[in-house]
């Protein structure tokens, strides 16, 4: 599972360093590497078998929508190999989508990480500081006994 967040630079040609916590849940998995995708302003980075749960949840949707979104989300998807120095190297159409230009966070998201332009992390941490401020968010949260 992936958990907690670094903070990292991509360099100009597009590489991102895999944390070692990260890089042992993926260096565990049938492939060292990742398939990712775009969503939410954000890359989604999920190990090989993990993807093969994905598909097989979006292949089972079969509304109109879902038929968009299975465009989008696959046909934007690329598989990314760790090098020797335990990088990805993330293809400028996704580093475009999400803004990834040079500080950037991979937060854990225990089936996926996440790939976040610094600037938009921090805004989006913020937005929720003041979500869990309103009373039925906190109830929300209560309900699973945090």
């Amino acid at each position: 599972m992936f958990r907690s967040s670094s903070f990292h630079t991509i360099d100009a040609k597009g590489r991102v360093i895999i944390p070692s916590r990260f890089k042992n849940i993926l260096k565990a998995d049938k492939v060292y590497g990742v398939m990712v995708s775009n969503k939410d302003d954000c890359l989604y980075a999920y190990t090989f078998s993990e993807w093969e749960k994905v598909e097989t949840k979006i292949l089972s949707a079969k509304t109109s929508a879902m038929g968009e979104f299975r465009r989008f989300f696959l046909g934007n998807s690329c598989e990314c190999m760790c090098d020797k120095q335990d990088r990805i190297l993330i293809p400028k159409s996704l580093r475009e989508y999400a803004s990834l230009e040079k500080d950037i966070v991979l937060v854990g998201n225990l089936d996926r990480f996440e790939i976040w332009d610094r600037d938009q992390w921090d805004k989006i941490n913020k937005r929720m500081e003041q979500k869990l401020k309103k009373e039925e968010v906190r109830e929300e949260i209560a309900s699973l006994g945090l």
